[in-house]
């Protein structure tokens, strides 16, 4: 009688937790304990809600919050500037009113090609990447082909740079969000490049190929 009455007490605190959560199992369970007994069937319960709750709760929310995160990633590459980080090192219109380069500036007709000037010399192709490349779909291999950095470090156009963006949307932002933006403790002047015949070009070489 005494070793009797615990198992029955343990026994039903078992059947009231499985009973709350998932009551198919319990009426699968009750059938093993009648034919196996008592120790198969707290095996089986203890098995199955692990894999109910590893399949229900884990996998499902945080593959969801993973694709949200990486989507959010793909709008804006780490290997990127951020638009706060441009933002916040770009000269406000009356700070621009007093440096001589931003005078007579216009910004030009636009096209897919952007003109940078006031460039420091320490500045590398991979500094204009980092800044550009965020108008950029690099998924796209037209857009990734599109995309083009001349710097010149020699002569009179020294301290000058050409940049292919993939269209004129890409451009246009690339220029509102980027001129003025200091680099270097140079402020950098964007315009849309004078001519569009090196997008000429382009096309005349995929012909070609």
């Amino acid at each position: 009688d005494v070793f009797e009455q615990p198992q029955h007490v343990g026994h039903k605190k078992i059947e009231f937790h499985i009973s709350t959560e998932i009551p198919a199992v319990l009426q699968i369970n009750s059938e093993k304990e009648e034919k196996n007994g008592k120790r198969v069937y707290l095996y089986a319960t203890t098995e199955e809600i692990n894999n109910t709750g590893f399949g229900r709760i884990f996998p499902a929310p945080s593959s969801n919050d993973k694709m949200e995160t990486e989507e959010e990633d793909d709008e804006i590459p780490s290997e990127f500037i951020s638009r706060k980080d441009l933002e916040k090192n770009r000269l406000s219109r009356e700070e621009m009113e007093k440096y001589s380069v931003f005078r007579n500036y216009e910004p030009g007709d636009p096209n897919c090609r952007i003109y940078v000037k006031n460039l420091a010399k320490q500045v590398q192709e991979k500094d204009l990447k980092f800044i550009f490349g965020r108008y950029v779909d690099f998924q796209s291999e037209v857009e990734r082909n599109m995309f083009d950095i001349r710097l010149m470090k020699e002569g009179r156009m020294k301290g000058q740079a050409f940049i292919g963006l993939p269209n004129e949307k890409a451009a246009a932002k690339a220029l509102k969000e980027a001129n003025g933006y200091v680099l270097f403790e140079k402020p950098m002047v964007v315009q849309f490049a004078r001519s569009a015949r090196p997008k000429q070009d382009a096309n005349e070489g995929k012909r070609k190929k």
